[in-house]
């Protein structure tokens, strides 16, 4: 088995697609549907917005225990890179060209 790429602070996002590409297929998650993926991305998405309203002091019920920011961040941009991949989605490029399109469109 190849070794994956050992991730720093100067790993690019194109780099990390590659690296999720080759773990999501070591790790058997390459069988999953898109359908099932983008279940995954809401639940990830909600742990991420518990773990959020723990950090910025929003009660929620004593039986939630949600787990470290960071973490959860981590899992929404891992399963948004999977989802990317199997559309054949240049993340780095479509973040790009959408920030172009911004640039010209007129913020209040």
């Amino acid at each position: 088995m190849k070794k994956t790429q050992t991730i720093s602070s100067k790993t690019t996002l194109p780099q990390y697609q590659l690296i999720i590409k080759k773990l999501a297929k070591e790790r058997g998650f390459d069988s999953e549907t898109i359908g099932q993926k983008f279940m995954l991305l809401l639940e990830e998405s909600g742990e991420f917005a518990k773990a959020a309203r723990k950090v910025s002091g929003i009660s929620m019920s004593k039986e939630s225990i949600p787990h470290g920011i960071e973490e959860e961040a981590a899992d929404v941009f891992w399963v948004l890179i999977d989802i990317c991949n199997n559309l054949g989605v240049d993340l780095e490029k479509a973040f790009a060209k959408k920030e172009k399109t911004n640039r010209k469109k007129k913020w209040s």
